[in-house]
């Protein structure tokens, strides 16, 4: 028994012990860019891990320097993960919905299509993706990149989309078709409050996906003034080789606070819907 309880013990510290450590090492790196933010100079490296002496200045650079235009490209970004976020949600769940609930032809050659697509990187139909987008004279545009984060969610989470309303129990339909609910009610009155928990997470990932990519807003954004957070703080590192480090430390925890913000508003959405049950009330 005691032995029992000893081992029991052990496990537990132990498992204490891991998670210290892996906070530890998760934030560290965080917590040395938020301070390297205030520290005076422009420095990359600092004895101090905590600075004696702190400063706003570098955050106030970043929005009276007339050639580093970071609120400008701060705005640009929040503009496209905004809207690529409601469009790209909205087209998952209405496209999971679809594929769970409804039987027509060619569903199964549809879902086989989106899982082969899905195994091929995104980047390989950049050049198909440009030459679209020139002919429709969308290049260095916001809209360009709002139009193909959007329409190209579906490929990604519609499986996550339909297996979560696969576990939903038809009864529901059935009962709510009994009352005289159309498919559209259906979906906003049972479906959508149920799915808080999917929902979160497909929010999450069509906001931070557009918020830091670098890739395909580099090849679509030709214009300086156009240019997403993640372009020009590349331009910003590559030209000035990292002389100005903390100004781009700065510019780093400011592109965090979004992200930051709207996880500590819809996590307890995904709370509260892993928690609460799937029934009629």
């Amino acid at each position: 028994m005691i032995g029992r309880r000893l081992g029991r013990n052990i496990r537990v510290v132990s498992s204490y012990i891991f998670l210290v450590v892996a906070s530890i090492l998760s934030l560290y790196p965080a917590l040395w860019v938020f301070f390297a933010s205030l520290r005076p100079g422009k420095s990359l490296y600092s004895r101090d891990f905590v600075p004696k002496k702190f400063t706003l200045d570098h955050y106030r650079e970043l929005f009276t320097s007339k050639s580093f235009l970071f609120g400008h490209w701060y705005m640009n970004t929040l503009k496209i993960a905004v809207f690529s976020m409601i469009f790209a949600t909205a087209l998952v769940l209405l496209t999971g919905y679809a594929l769970s609930r409804f039987r027509f032809k060619g569903r199964k050659t549809y879902l086989s299509v989106i899982l082969i697509l899905s195994m091929f990187p995104g980047f390989l139909s950049m050049i198909a993706l440009y030459i679209l987008l020139k002919q429709m004279n969308l290049l260095d545009s916001s809209y360009a990149l709002i139009l193909v984060y959007s329409f190209g969610a579906p490929l990604m989470g519609t499986f996550i989309a339909k297996g979560f309303f696969d576990t939903v129990p038809r009864s529901l339909d059935e009962a709510a078709r009994i009352d005289g609910a159309s498919n559209m009610k259906v979906f906003t009155r049972i479906m959508l409050p149920l799915s808080k928990p999917m929902l979160t997470y497909v929010a999450l990932t069509q906001f931070v996906g557009p918020w830091v990519d670098y890739i395909f807003a580099s090849f679509v954004l030709r214009s300086r003034s156009k240019w997403t957070v993640a372009v020009g703080l590349y331009d910003q590192v590559f030209s000035n080789q990292n002389q100005n480090f903390t100004v781009f430390a700065a510019a780093s925890v400011l592109i965090a606070v979004p992200i930051t913000i709207l996880f500590m508003y819809l996590q307890r959405f995904l709370v509260e819907g892993l928690t609460a049950g799937a029934s009629k009330g």
